[in-house]
C-alpha cells in the first residue's frame, strides 16, 4: 500500500475507530452513575467527547499497528473510566449491568453504521456515497470486533466482569484475580493468531445478521 492509499484509509477509519472505543468507555460511566456510582462523573469522563477518554497507545498507535500489518482483528482500548464498584447499590448484581454496557453501545453503533451503509447505497452516486460506505463498513466492523472482544470472559474484559458478576461468590474472589494478567494474555493470543481464532466465527455471525437484517447484497 502507498503512503497516499495509507493515509486515505486511516483518515476513513479514523472517526468510527475512535469513537467505538471511547464511546464504550463513556457507556461504563453512564452505567455506574445510573447504578449509584458518580466516581466518573465527578471525574469529568462522563462525556461523548473523546478527547477525554483517547490513550495514546490503546486508542491510537495500537490499531494503527495492527492495521499496518495486516491483523485481521483491530481492537484498542481508551483510558479506563473510573468505576467504583463498591459504591454501586449491590456491587456484584449492578456490575454486570456497568459491564455490560460498554458492548451494547458497540452493537448500537454497529447498527448505526449499517443505516448510514443502506443510505450510502441507496442515495444516488456522488463524491461522498464511496466514503461514506467506507467509513460505515469500517464502523460496522470495528464495533463488531470490539463488542466481541469485550464480551470474552477474561478479566479486565466487560465478560470477565460479567462471569465474576454471575459467579458464587468464593470462585468470583479467584476469577477476578486474573485480571493483572489479562491485557498481557490478550496480547500474546493476539500477536500468535489465538484470539481471531476464537473471535472470527462470532464476529462473521454478527456481520452475517447484520447483512440479512438490512438485506445487503
Amino acid at each position: 500500500m502507498d503512503i497516499s492509499s495509507l493515509i486515505q484509509t486511516i483518515a476513513i477509519s479514523a472517526l468510527p475507530v475512535i469513537f467505538a472505543i471511547t464511546l464504550h468507555e463513556a457507556a461504563h460511566g453512564y452505567a455506574a452513575r445510573h447504578f449509584g456510582d458518580t466516581t466518573a462523573w465527578v471525574a469529568g469522563r462522563i462525556s461523548l467527547n473523546p478527547l477525554r477518554h483517547i490513550d495514546p497507545f490503546g486508542t491510537v498507535l495500537l490499531p494503527l499497528l495492527l492495521f499496518i500489518v495486516n491483523s485481521p482483528f483491530l481492537f484498542g482500548w481508551a483510558k479506563p473510566v473510573p468505576v467504583n464498584f463498591g459504591r454501586l447499590r449491590n456491587p456484584k448484581r449492578d456490575m454486570l449491568w456497568v459491564a455490560a454496557a460498554g458492548p451494547a453501545v458497540n452493537l448500537l453503533m454497529a447498527l448505526g453504521w449499517a443505516v448510514l451503509l443502506k443510505l450510502a447505497i441507496v442515495m444516488p452516486f456522488n463524491a461522498y456515497t464511496r466514503p461514506l460506505a467506507m467509513m460505515s463498513e469500517m464502523g460496522i466492523g470495528i464495533n463488531i470486533m470490539l463488542m466481541v472482544l469485550n464480551l470474552l470472559p477474561l478479566p479486565p474484559l466487560d465478560g470477565g466482569r460479567i462471569a465474576v458478576s454471575l459467579m458464587p461468590f468464593s470462585m468470583a474472589v479467584r476469577f477476578s484475580q486474573l485480571e493483572r494478567w489479562g491485557i498481557p494474555i490478550l496480547l500474546l493470543l493476539s500477536f500468535t493468531g489465538v484470539l481471531g481464532s476464537v473471535m472470527w466465527p462470532f464476529v462473521a455471525m454478527f456481520k452475517s445478521l447484520i447483512i440479512l437484517l438490512f438485506q445487503f447484497n
